[in-house]
């Protein structure tokens, strides 16, 4: 079992499109060039959706091409169709492309206007487009335990949609618990039914902290093999299609956690935190996390 953990940092992406406080590309990509220096080695810059849709996520060409690139660093993006596809591929220097579905109809029809099967089909031609032209291919599957629209979910179903990526070619896939409504015998459960079909080493959890129980369910991961954690500087988030669930698991308390528990990660936490603190006071708002409160109290 490896004492390395990979964190991949959402905050730029998954983070930034549900605040209401608009961010220009200059900015984000001063921010991404920070949480890059301070040791994240896999980092969302945005995702190409259209801007009427998510306005935060406009002009995600010009922050790539002002990331300041080095050894180790993987430039991440989301793309949502066809037209996101093409508007990925014309900027150079992204390293992996991730498309998105849900284990759950009620809320792929919610978010992308289709039943999940049909998302993976919509998704199946694009994914080989992308592993053609070089890219690595990240999958995010919504809803692991709980949706918004259907309540819960079997972990049959998480397994049904792991299984039709992993036949697609993905590189790794990210099991997000979405509403964050997930407990620890929950995820153990969701495991239980993906790790058959998923090899551990390409199995990612995506924690929200709705209920507090993000890091506890990261400690579950983490006893079953995972080694690879979705997480988002200073807590930033939620959900537009998942209304009340709250931001993701903050990278503060994740790196506070995963040092106490002796593991590797090459992050530093007071260069995280202050990245943290730089955005939290672009958006007018403080830090949900509890690892950068705590720090804050420390130099206040």
């Amino acid at each position: 079992m490896t004492d390395h953990v990979e964190i991949v940092e959402v905050g730029l992406r998954d983070g930034l499109q549900n605040e209401a406080t608009a961010v220009p590309a200059s900015l984000r990509a001063q921010w991404f060039n920070a949480l890059s220096e301070a040791g994240l080695n896999r980092i969302e810059a945005g995702s190409f959706v259209s801007p009427k849709w998510v306005p935060q996520m406009a002009d995600t060409d010009s922050v790539i091409q002002a990331i300041a690139r080095r050894p180790g660093l993987s430039v991440e993006a989301l793309v949502p169709n066809q037209k996101g596809l093409d508007a990925a591929l014309a900027v150079e220097g992204i390293d992996r492309l991730a498309f998105f579905t849900a284990a759950s109809d009620a809320f792929a029809r919610k978010n992308i206007n289709c039943t999940v099967d049909e998302s993976l089909e919509r998704f199946a031609p694009l994914m080989k487009q992308t592993k053609d032209a070089g890219y690595s291919v990240r999958g995010y599957v919504s809803c692991i335990v709980g949706c918004p629209y259907a309540g819960p979910i079997e972990p049959a179903a998480v397994a049904h949609v792991c299984e039709k990526m992993m036949a697609m070619g993905v590189d790794d896939i990210s099991l997000g618990d979405t509403i964050g409504v997930a407990r620890p015998l929950e995820i153990n459960r969701v495991l239980d039914a993906v790790l058959p079909v998923v090899p551990v080493a390409r199995l990612a959890l995506h924690c929200h902290d709705t209920y507090g129980q993000a890091l506890a369910n990261v400690l579950t991961g983490l006893e079953r093999g995972v080694r690879i954690f979705d997480s988002a500087v200073a807590g930033l988030g939620g959900c537009p299609y998942a209304y009340g669930a709250s931001g993701n698991l903050a990278t503060e308390d994740l790196l506070y956690m995963l040092d106490g528990q002796g593991l590797e990660t090459g992050v530093s936490l007071d260069r995280v935190f202050e990245v943290g603190q730089a955005i939290c006071g672009h958006l007018g708002k403080s830090s949900p996390s509890r690892v950068a409160q705590a720090l804050g109290s420390k130099t206040a």
